[in-house]
């Protein structure tokens, strides 16, 4: 099939693009990279008549470092993040799941904020974002605004950004070198959406004492999730196959996955377990220069 027919804007700026969306409101739809909107269009599943392309707008695009963090355009295609040194060298966790994404052709045309604004609780974006406490900034007809990861993703598909507002940069942390880190995911092929998708960060002191875990899960909720009460349990403790194995438990007890096409919620749970201990396993090795 092909879409239904629509009027095709192209703005050059944020407040030019905030001006469409206040003038067509629900008639219209925002595309930078189309990954997910052009099949929903094809389909007819979505039928925007007023499609505001946002591509042309420089601004949007490019990777930038302050200070302790670095700054992502919502622009920037998944790619050209991917291979960014500043993300190699500051923030690798983000690059790896990136890694994830598909295929390559679909990095070369998806978008950083595209991912993360469609809410897919599957996807390696949002996944990564809340371990890392990543914040977004948004603008909007009341100015600009930034909200952090956890508020951010709200539920399936559905994020904080409001009708009339976009979603302009991302906001990461650098990660300090001697942090442990893992980004891990099963999935039915390669590039297809993950059955369950782990992020891991740990702290660990000279003795194998955890001083800080974060775990986070995709694909076992309506959202993004952090474990909490398997980084409280880490937080501590020596970091041995015992203390591993209980957080990977403890990170099951408050995810709520649904069955679908893919598998059932009794094996995403199953699985959820492994490779959150997969993923601490690999960052503990990272942590000790194995990785």
């Amino acid at each position: 099939m092909k879409p239904a027919a629509f009027k095709y804007l192209s703005p050059n700026s944020v407040e030019e693009t905030i001006g469409l969306l206040e003038q067509y409101k629900d008639e219209a739809k925002i595309i930078a990279g189309g990954q997910s909107l052009i099949p929903l269009m094809n389909f007819r599943l979505a039928r925007p008549e007023i499609l505001i392309d946002i591509n042309g707008i420089q601004s949007l695009s490019g990777i930038k470092e302050e200070e302790d963090k670095l700054i992502i355009g919502a622009l920037t295609r998944e790619n050209e993040a991917k291979d960014s040194l500043l993300i190699k060298e500051n923030c690798p966790i983000f690059g790896e799941a990136i890694s994830k994404i598909g295929h390559s052709t679909i990095r070369n045309r998806g978008t950083i904020g595209g991912s993360i604004v469609h809410c897919d609780p599957s996807a390696e974006l949002p996944v990564v974002s809340r371990v890392l406490d990543a914040r977004m900034r948004i603008v909007g007809p009341e100015g600009e605004k930034l909200i952090d990861a956890k508020d951010f993703f709200i539920t399936y598909l559905t994020s904080a950004v409001e009708p009339l507002e976009i979603l302009v940069e991302i906001e990461i942390p650098k990660l300090n070198k001697e942090w442990g880190w893992s980004f891990v995911e099963l999935s039915r092929r390669s590039g297809d959406f993950a059955i369950v998708a782990v992020a891991v960060i740990l702290i660990i002191d000279e003795k194998n004492v955890c001083k800080e875990a974060r775990i986070s899960l995709g694909g076992v909720d309506a959202t993004p999730s952090r474990a909490e009460k398997a980084e409280s349990y880490l937080a501590g403790k020596v970091l041995d196959e015992a203390n591993l194995k209980a957080a990977g438990k403890l990170a099951t007890e408050d995810i709520d996955p649904e069955s679908d096409y893919h598998a059932s919620a009794e094996y995403r749970e199953s699985m959820a377990e492994v490779m959150v201990i997969k993923g601490l396993e690999k960052a503990l090795a990272r942590t000790k220069g194995d990785m």
